[in-house]
């Protein structure tokens, strides 16, 4: 096929496509006033919590999934290309300072590699060599996740990790903005969340990619709640790393416990700053290696190490 054939027919199929379509009535709205703009955009968005409450029990469906593999100590590894690559590495990269993970538990593979962050890599989201090579640097297991991310669906480098991963076994998602996409028929979960036409014909780092960002969300934090990493609402395993968070080490350990604060900073300092471990020392009434030793046996989850402390 030549290029200028085959320019023909990728356009013919992103003139397919929802997240593609041209919207004759906002042709004019660059002459609009900023504030009339801002009003739209501003609607726009608004209709995109709905598009991703239509998919709720897909979404929940895939985090159980990935919650299961995850407590046999699988790794969750998010792919895309551009905005939907961005999303992903993004995500991943506020799971170890939200739940103490590891760096290598939740993963995130932009196409073209860490630069293609800030810097368009041409061609890299067209191709899913790419995309087996960077998975194959990571041994998938069975008990791995493979989220592939892509507005349009069709993006060879998501399309690619999803088939790669699911030839080795692993869990995979396909998450897209269109209906009927390539990606989610790879997947094993297909999660299309259709927010429509863009404002700006095709640019799907606007409603697409809030709604990637909603359901990654939802990915990453129900699966670490359903792993045991928070206590009800509060981030139990945050990593005290700077001296904001450590101050929400202890508040954290306050709103948990009601205890004063001299009692905080003293359960704190018997635990090396680890908030889930104070929290135990001060409501089940053991000293620090009880409590990190109660944890280890209830695999970190708070509720069970407590139970286990006033049984």
């Amino acid at each position: 096929m030549t290029s200028t054939s085959h320019d023909r027919d990728l356009r013919a199929e992103l003139e397919t496509l929802t997240t593609e379509a041209f919207r004759p009535e906002l042709s004019e709205i660059d002459r609009l006033p900023t504030l009339e703009i801002a009003k739209i955009m501003n609607a726009e968005d608004t209709t995109v919590p709905t598009a991703v409450g239509d998919r709720l029990p897909l979404i929940a469906a895939a985090i159980d999934a990935i919650a299961e593999r995850m407590s046999r100590g699988g790794r969750l590894v998010y792919a895309g290309a551009g905005t939907a690559g961005r999303l992903g590495v993004l995500d991943a990269s506020e799971c170890p300072p939200t739940f103490n993970t590891d760096p290598s538990e939740v993963v995130g593979l932009i196409a073209g590699g860490p630069s293609a962050m800030v810097t368009s890599v041409e061609g890299a989201e067209d191709s899913a060599e790419l995309a087996a090579a960077d998975l194959a640097a990571l041994s998938l297991t069975p008990d791995d996740t493979v989220v592939g991310v892509s507005a349009s669906g069709r993006t060879p480098y998501a399309v690619g990790a999803v088939e790669h991963a699911r030839a080795r076994g692993a869990l995979t998602i396909g998450l897209s903005c269109n209906a009927h996409s390539p990606l989610a028929a790879a997947a094993e979960h297909g999660i299309e969340i259709v927010v429509g036409p863009e404002l700006l014909t095709g640019s799907t780092r606007l409603k697409a990619g809030t709604a990637q960002k909603l359901v990654l969300n939802m990915l990453s934090t129900i699966t670490m709640i359903r792993l045991g990493k928070t206590y009800g609402n509060l981030m139990v395993d945050v990593r005290a790393s700077n001296e904001k968070l450590r101050a929400r080490s202890r508040r954290i350990v306050a709103l948990a416990t009601g205890a004063s604060n001299e009692e905080i900073e003293e359960a704190l300092a018997a635990t090396d700053g680890e908030v889930k471990n104070a929290i135990l020392t001060i409501l089940g009434g053991v000293d620090g290696p009880t409590a990190a030793r109660l944890l280890e046996e209830s695999d970190g989850r708070l509720r069970a190490a407590l139970a286990a402390s006033t049984g």
